[in-house]
C-alpha cells in the first residue's frame, strides 16, 4: 500500500532548517502502515532534505560548512541566467539531494536518538515550500 501527503511549510532561506521528525512520524503513524519505507521529498531546486542532530551548535556548524563549499555573495553562472543571486542556493541543494529515504518498523521511524529529519531551505529569501511525503509498507 502507499500514501501520499504533502506538507507546506514557511522558511526563512539563507540555511534555514526545519525539523520534519514530528511531522514525517505523525504521517506513518496516520498511514496504519505497521513496516516499510517513507520518502520525503522536497519540491524545489534551492531545498534539500537530510537528516542532522537539530540542535544550535551543529545547525551553526553546517551553515558554516556550506558556506566554505558553495559561499554566498562570490559570482555564480546561473547568476547571469535569471538575473538573481541564488546560483550558491542551487548548487548546495544538489549537493544534499531533494530526498531522503528511511524505514519504519512497527509503525515507527527507525531513526538514531539524536537523527532528525529536516528541510534545509538554501535560497535567498523567504519561501513557501512543499514537502511530499510518501509511506509505503504493508
Amino acid at each position: 500500500m502507499i500514501k501520499t501527503e504533502t506538507l507546506e511549510l514557511q522558511s526563512k532561506g539563507h540555511g534555514d532548517i526545519l525539523d520534519l521528525t514530528a511531522r514525517v512520524a505523525e504521517i506513518v503513524t496516520q498511514s496504519k502502515l505497521k513496516d516499510g519505507i517513507v520518502t520525503v521529498f522536497v519540491i524545489g531546486s534551492t531545498a534539500a532534505i537530510t537528516t542532522i542532530e537539530f540542535e544550535p551548535n551543529l545547525v551553526a556548524d553546517f551553515n558554516e560548512m556550506w558556506q566554505k563549499l558553495a559561499p554566498e555573495g562570490v559570482p555564480y553562472h546561473h547568476d547571469n541566467t535569471w538575473g538573481d543571486a541564488n546560483g550558491y542556493a542551487h548548487v548546495r541543494a544538489s549537493l544534499l539531494g531533494a530526498s531522503l529515504v528511511i524505514p519504519f518498523n512497527g509503525g515507527k521511524l527507525v531513526l538514531g536518538t539524536w537523527q532528525q529529519v529536516v528541510l534545509v531551505d538554501f535560497d535567498e529569501r523567504p519561501r513557501r515550500r512543499k514537502i511530499v511525503v510518501q509511506v509505503m509498507g504493508k
